[in-house]
């Protein structure tokens, strides 16, 4: 090796080592072996939540198994009430928990419980479902962002031109708000494109499709729906029971969606997959860990985790890593969390 070569050699391999220490530095390292995190989980009623407090689960009990953290338990409330989650939470401060991920059942009818969190010392993270109150931090999915890029795709497959069904979340709660203003910000842009009809589907399938049978015999033809995940199977059992044919939108990632549109692909049927991970839970809870640890998070700025999207090419692989009644999702590591933290900064 000439001389010009090893230097060349030994300065990457500096720079390398640089590179290296810097990202580890990036890591909190505080110690945190005693800490507690607690989930508080608004309502666990469909394939999304149950699959995010197995994610939040998996991922809690090998961090109390290397000693990261002392407890991680989940605790969910019976069905979206407000004053039952803000109990829970005033109960996880008086027993000690030390930071709290909160997938919260308003935006803001939390918010004093959450205050009185902050002021005892307790690190609230507030994910998915998230709050208003400055003093928590916040981890979400650019939901109205989602529900925009679905009626681009609607308008494109439409040519700008036909009735949409909106197919909505559980009334009432943030992300359902925020995914309908996304649906009537991109409706603005296709004044071809008319909403014909709205119903809620609570995110679960039956519900879905109870309803969309419900409001299918007073609608005119439906040329797309707009929808917020996880109901895309119920809503095209819907409009089969109408001897309708299902129309575009865009499908969730649990198994029977899935499944679903892979056996419609074998008539022509095109579609994409674009959901929010439940496993992203697991980002909330580093996020939590490494606050707890000393690291320096803006509140200030909500955190986006990347949404998961499968297209009409990878959904033959997707559909088969996907066990049957289970969801397409992705966990985050430490390390990853950290690599987009600093990444958002």
């Amino acid at each position: 090796m000439s001389r010009s070569a090893k230097q060349a050699a030994m300065a990457f391999a500096a720079a390398s080592c640089m590179i290296a220490g810097a990202a580890h530095a990036q890591v909190a390292t505080g110690d945190t072996s005693q800490k507690k995190i607690a989930l508080s989980n608004s309502f666990a009623g469909n394939a999304w939540r149950q699959s995010m407090l197995k994610s939040w689960n998996g991922v809690s009990q090998q961090a109390v198994a290397d000693k990261k953290i002392a407890a991680a338990p989940a605790f969910t409330t019976a069905e979206n009430q407000v004053t039952e989650q803000a109990q829970q939470v005033q109960n996880l401060i008086l027993q000690g928990y030390n930071a709290i991920v909160i997938d919260a059942v308003s935006p803001t009818a939390l918010n004093g419980t959450i205050k009185k969190a902050c002021a005892a010392g307790v690190v609230v993270v507030s994910f998915d479902g998230i709050v208003d109150e400055p003093c928590a931090y916040r981890v979400n999915f650019d939901f109205k962002g989602w529900a925009a890029q679905g009626v681009d795709y609607l308008a494109q497959r439409l040519n700008g031109k036909g009735n949409i069904l909106e197919v909505r979340g559980v009334a009432g709660i943030s992300v359902d708000n925020l995914m309908h203003e996304g649906v009537l910000e991109a409706m603005k842009k296709y004044p071809g494109m008319k909403l014909v009809g709205s119903v809620n589907g609570d995110w679960t399938q039956s519900v879905a499709q109870k309803a969309v049978a419900g409001i299918l015999p007073t609608l005119p033809q439906v040329d797309g729906v707009a929808t917020e995940g996880e109901m895309s199977f119920g809503i095209a059992q819907a409009f089969k029971a109408a001897n309708r044919p299902a129309p575009p939108m865009i499908i969730g990632s649990t198994y029977p969606e899935l499944n679903w549109w892979n056996e419609q692909t074998k008539n022509g049927y095109q579609s994409r997959s674009l959901s929010n991970p439940p496993g992203a839970v697991t980002f909330a809870f580093w996020v939590a860990q490494q606050v707890l640890a000393g690291k320096n998070i803006p509140k200030d700025v909500t955190i986006n985790v990347p949404l998961l999207e499968i297209t009409q090419q990878e959904l033959p692989a997707k559909l088969a890593a996907t066990p049957p009644g289970g969801i397409s999702d992705v966990t985050y590591t430490l390390p990853q969390t950290v690599a987009l933290l600093d990444k958002k900064k």
